[in-house]
């Protein structure tokens, strides 16, 4: 007898945490759910979000965080090295964070390592820790604790990572393009940061893992023109992994003059075309990964005449599947942007997919079902995504075959 069976189409049964079969013909299950009419899904694996545990909990916390993920069907993330305190940028840090998110996680976690100025001593410790990469900004990151990685750093932290076999992150956007704001709007934001400042660090930082022979992840690309940026270095050899966001799919800059501070991010969304180009991208496989970069503020840093005090960040881990879904994007295409493709590229070992063996990481979702985004369960009410309509209800979550519940997350390392 398993332990679970979930009826549907197909069925899957789950012992230990593993799915143990997948069929219509199953033998009972000490529990079993009626899943007919709903899509089972691999749980999602969110490799960008930021929930600032330890030291930064007031603005979000593992504990909000992750019960938000998980109930948008979210089974494991990648926290961030910032913007928690202190930053992930050597091994003490690291495990200070590993020990208070496995007290607070409702889901599975993996954890960024930094890169920044004067720690590539740290890299290898990291890396011994179980990082699944290194996060370098290469521009200001709006923290003094975590420096922008100029070229020399980002070369020497490639090399490393290379000979580690590790990914380099890049916050992709280059300094000497940011232009200094003629006022103090939110249009005014926008031409400060134009796509020319996306292209020319990703043509950089390509450059640079050329050389070195690392690989790279591009964070949180916001247009179609620097997915081409990044395709040019693909059709040289370099190895180079493009990861979107949902926002940067559902919003426009349009969007961004109308909402405001909630829609605040960096780099900033763009122009319908920049927008319809990056999701073509998408269509064509050539974005790989999308991930929700939630990083959320409290309701005081969002508030100011000038938007650029503003603290930059969307909200938006419990909205990934059900703006992807409303996009129309197939659930299949769904399931290898945010599950197979995140597994294979960070070396997950039994996570990403449903085939007998893996870990039982499952969302089921009434995938054609309409429904407005409310507040969502983070930890304060500040999204961009409230009061839209999205679509696909998560009805059930299963992080290796249990439901989500505060301490039951556990630490995930590359293979």
């Amino acid at each position: 007898m398993f332990d679970l069976v979930i009826r549907g189409a197909p069925g899957i049964a789950i012992e230990d945490g593993r799915i143990a079969a997948i069929g219509e013909e199953l033998a009972a299950g000490r529990e079993e759910i009626d899943a007919h009419g709903l899509t089972v899904f691999p749980g999602l694996i969110d490799v960008h979000v930021h929930f600032n545990e330890p030291g930064r909990t007031e603005w979000e916390g593992a504990a909000t965080g992750s019960r938000a993920f998980a109930a948008g069907g979210g089974t494991l993330f990648f926290d961030m090295p910032l913007n928690s305190t202190p930053c992930t940028v050597n091994v003490k840090a690291f495990d200070a964070k590993r020990a208070a998110l496995e007290q607070s996680s409702v889901t599975d976690f993996g954890l960024w390592g930094g890169l920044v100025p004067g720690n590539a001593r740290e890299l290898e410790g990291l890396a011994e820790r179980g990082a699944v990469g290194f996060k370098a900004f290469m521009c200001d990151s709006g923290l003094p604790e975590f420096s922008c990685a100029d070229d020399a750093t980002l070369y020497e932290g490639m090399a490393i990572a290379a000979g580690l076999g590790l990914p380099v992150a890049v916050h992709a956007e280059r300094p000497a393009l940011l232009q200094s704001p003629g006022g103090r709007t939110v249009r005014d934001y926008l031409e400060s940061r134009p796509v020319a400042a996306e292209v020319e660090a990703i043509r950089v930082a390509t450059s640079i893992a050329g050389e070195t022979g690392a690989k790279l992840h591009i964070v949180h690309v916001s247009s179609g023109s620097g997915v081409a940026a990044a395709l040019e270095a693909r059709a040289r050899g370099v190895d180079v992994s493009i990861e979107t966001c949902p926002h940067y799919l559902y919003f426009t800059e349009e969007d961004m003059e109308r909402i405001g501070a909630l829609a605040k991010c960096a780099p900033p969304l763009r122009s319908r075309p920049e927008r319809d180009q990056l999701w073509q991208r998408v269509l064509d496989g050539s974005v790989s990964i999308i991930g929700s970069d939630h990083s959320p503020a409290p309701p005081e840093m969002k508030t100011s005449d000038d938007f650029f005090k503003i603290w930059g960040g969307i909200a938006g881990v419990q909205a990934t599947l059900g703006v992807l879904l409303e996009l129309g994007l197939a659930p299949h295409n769904i399931m290898k942007c945010v599950s197979a493709n995140p597994a294979r590229r960070f070396r997950i070992a039994n996570k990403g997919s449903l085939e007998v063996g893996m870990d039982a990481d499952l969302a089921l979702v009434r995938i054609d079902e309409p429904f407005v985004m409310d507040r969502g369960l983070q930890r304060h009410p500040l999204s961009p995504y409230t009061g839209c309509r999205l679509r696909g209800k998560v009805e059930r979550t299963f992080v290796r075959g249990r439901v989500p519940a505060p301490g039951t997350g556990r630490f995930v390392r590359p293979e």
